[in-house]
């Protein structure tokens, strides 16, 4: 069972809302952006973080359960990374606005273009 309270084969894969939520929490963000520099054990990841150790260990298994990381064995510790097929709703969810702003720049421009080429004439 995971914090869902379901079995993580009938847990639905996350959303964009999800994500966001989840990195809502400022302690998880700076995880995710410590990941993003190197895969590193909890040790490394706690280090200079305003929590402990086991409170980082809480906030990964989170990440994990929404497909933001992965971890594996490297000899008595485990090393986490990002895991970029959990990022992906995220970024589409994003992107989508990115698109949505640059239609709306062009459709300006080119009502701009249009508007100096009236008063020319």
């Amino acid at each position: 069972m995971d914090t869902y309270g379901k079995s993580s084969l009938t847990k639905p894969r996350p959303g964009p809302g999800d994500l966001l939520a989840v990195l809502g929490d400022p302690t998880r963000r700076a995880i995710i952006e410590r990941l993003r520099e190197s895969p590193q054990p909890v040790v490394e990841l706690a280090r200079g973080l305003p929590v402990s150790r086991p409170a980082v260990s809480q906030h990964l298994k989170v990440l994990k359960e929404v497909g933001l990381v992965t971890d594996r064995a490297q000899a008595n510790r485990r090393i986490y990374s990002l895991d970029p097929a959990g990022l992906a709703p995220l970024m589409t969810y994003l992107d989508g606005f990115w698109r949505i702003a640059l239609a709306n720049y062009a459709r300006a421009a080119a009502m701009s273009a249009r508007r100096k080429r009236s008063a020319k004439n």
